[in-house]
């Protein structure tokens, strides 16, 4: 229905047998069974196997059942990617200008590894190798250990509001925003904890040692130090690439002043949809007494969408715009 494949297979031995190409797209407790499963078809000599989990030592420890004869497996791993799963997230641009790590074993041709990025050059990613110890610490630092900080503050939420319902109303500003990447796949990520589990162990170390810092500085009310904190946490991320994708998944929001009367969201979805301009949300931000304007802020996948979706309201209507 969406396009997305030319041809299928009843199984993966069928379509394995005649591949040049192989891309395992299944969650990594799955991939490494299907690496075995490959380990025991008759493939192509010159096939190459690639993968594109979020962990990649274990999975590339795993190859080794297809490495060992001969077979080329490169671990990939493409950083992008949304909160939503499945074949309805797909995007035509999800990779473009994103990173895409590769990680190549110490056997692994660097011819082949050339041959990899050729077969994807299509997705427009920035390719970077590095090692699969290298990729796991990487990640686990910027998108795995975060992912857990985002559910715990929406598990401590969650305790809270037993206690005074205004919490789950109050959350639904900038904290729903900040937390945003807990609505994730709870089995893919159980699943990235497990196979990451001693890079995360390690960091939740070093992250309970930073806390206790805080709290002694806050215990002892060390303005100075408190100040530090806050000021070394904005200026590291001040300096961050405002327009390169990184590991997380990012969201793309677009401000828009509307009357508010009945049927303004119908209006403003069905303009895009007239563009076919897809949107990953739709909320109104606030609303503000006796006014006859609010804010919908509508979120999108790609800036390019963004863009061409405050062009579609600036053509079709008077609405103020504004990205934040």
């Amino acid at each position: 229905m969406l396009g997305i494949i030319d041809d299928d297979s009843e199984s993966i031995e069928e379509g394995a047998t005649s591949a040049d190409l192989i891309i395992i797209s299944v969650p990594v407790v799955e991939t490494e069974k299907v690496l075995h499963t490959l380990s025991s078809i008759s493939l192509k000599q010159d096939v190459i196997i690639s993968d594109v989990g979020s962990t990649k030592k274990k999975i590339v420890d795993t190859a080794t059942c297809l490495t060992d004869k001969g077979i080329c497996f490169i671990g990939g791993h493409p950083m992008a990617g949304s909160h939503k799963s499945g074949p309805g997230a797909a995007k035509a641009r999800l990779f473009e200008n994103a990173f895409y790590l590769l990680t190549p074993n110490e056997k692994t041709d660097q011819e082949q590894t050339e041959k990899l990025m050729s077969w994807l050059e299509g997705t427009r990613a920035n390719f970077l190798v590095v090692k699969p110890e290298e990729h796991d610490r990487l990640t686990g630092v910027i998108s795995h250990f975060p992912h857990i900080i985002a559910a715990g503050l929406v598990q401590q939420a969650k305790n809270y509001s037993v206690e005074n319902g205004l919490v789950s109303r109050l959350a639904a500003g900038g904290f729903r925003d900040i937390t945003r990447i807990a609505s994730s796949s709870p089995v893919m990520w159980r699943d990235i904890l497990i196979q990451n589990k001693t890079v995360l162990l390690s960091l939740m170390e070093d992250w309970l040692v930073e806390m206790e810092r805080v709290k002694s500085a806050l215990n002892l009310a060390d303005d100075e130090a408190i100040f530090d904190f806050f000021k070394g946490a904005k200026e590291f991320r001040d300096e961050l690439p405002v327009h390169a994708k990184g590991a997380i998944p990012a969201f793309y929001d677009l401000y828009i002043d509307v009357p508010d009367y009945p049927g303004i969201i119908s209006e403003i979805t069905g303009y895009f949809a007239q563009e076919s301009i897809s949107i990953t949300n739709i909320r109104i931000m606030e609303t503000r007494e006796e006014e006859i304007y609010g804010v919908l802020v509508v979120s999108f996948q790609t800036d390019h969408d963004r863009i061409k979706a405050e062009a579609c309201i600036k053509h079709r209507t008077n609405y103020e715009t504004f990205i934040a």
